[in-house]
């Protein structure tokens, strides 16, 4: 541990390296979270039709093993290795040969290096761990909202929690801060979103927007906010734009905003004070 703490290089590599390994983690919740979350909807339903939930294999995060979407072939351990195991395979199945998307070392290598400039910006401590724990938390219900428009209750409610629970000894903001944050945050796109609503009868975001940006709220406070909301609006608006212009996207089809909160609450914790420093010494 003193060895850890007194060697920021070696500290640094070594979050790295096992933030690969739960970037690794992260494409299964991705993939397999929603498809919980189906299935359980389902049961509900027929619960609620006094009929009886049909009988499913065992299906979590856990089970079944890893295997390939296209033939079922199991992945062998030495190929699911993050990010090597894929360059190994050269990005296709060894059992079928059927492509293997790029986006789960993407989805590695991203979080590796979000927590590498956490261990950097924060140093030997608690606080980056913390750190990690919300970045893992912010890259999964990206992607999740980018494949689904979902943002799972199942993540953002206990990540408000955290966050208020972390905050109890002031890591990233007072509690009184955040406390304000989490309050302030859902209620802002709240009001955006009847807003939104009332002038156009359309809705233009889903309530698990207002969750996730409570959270980022509990976790960074209430200053971070304006900061989280000008940085994914910004990145949001430029993205829709590109969309229609080039890729012909359909104006009436929303396009999920969970991925630009995620990236402003990223932005916002690894320089979010230093922007907001910036800021007041140039007003």
């Amino acid at each position: 541990m003193m060895l850890l703490a007194s060697n920021p290089g070696l500290w640094i590599g070594m979050v790295f390296v096992v933030a690969l390994m739960l970037g690794s983690f992260l494409n299964v919740v991705i993939h397999r979270l929603p498809k919980m979350l189906e299935a359980q909807w389902h049961d509900q339903c027929a619960e609620l039709k006094g009929e009886t939930a049909p009988a499913r294999a065992t299906y979590n995060l856990l089970v079944p093993a890893s295997a390939c979407p296209a033939c079922g072939h199991a992945i062998a351990p030495w190929h699911n290795l993050p990010v090597i195991g894929w360059l190994w395979l050269r990005g296709r199945c060894h059992h079928c040969a059927a492509k293997i998307s790029v986006r789960y070392p993407v989805v590695e290598l991203l979080t590796a290096i979000l927590a590498a400039a956490a261990a950097w910006r924060f140093g030997f401590g608690w606080a980056t761990l913390a750190a990690i724990a919300l970045i893992c938390a912010l890259v999964a219900l990206a992607f999740i909202d980018l494949d689904t428009s979902l943002l799972p209750d199942s993540l953002t409610q206990p990540l408000l929690w955290l966050g208020l629970l972390v905050n109890l000894g002031g890591v990233f903001a007072p509690l009184p801060d955040a406390l304000i944050g989490a309050a302030s945050g859902y209620l802002l796109l709240w009001a955006v979103y009847w807003a939104f609503k009332l002038a156009t009868g359309r809705e233009g975001m889903g309530y698990g927007d207002f969750k996730l940006l409570a959270a980022l709220g509990a976790w960074l406070g209430w200053q971070q906010l304006p900061l989280i909301i000008l940085a994914s609006s910004l990145a949001g608006a430029l993205t829709g734009i590109a969309l229609i212009v080039f890729a012909r996207h359909d104006r009436r089809v929303p396009i999920p905003f969970g991925p630009y909160l995620a990236g402003g609450g990223v932005l916002a914790l690894l320089a979010g004070p230093t922007l907001l420093g910036l800021w007041l010494a140039s007003a």
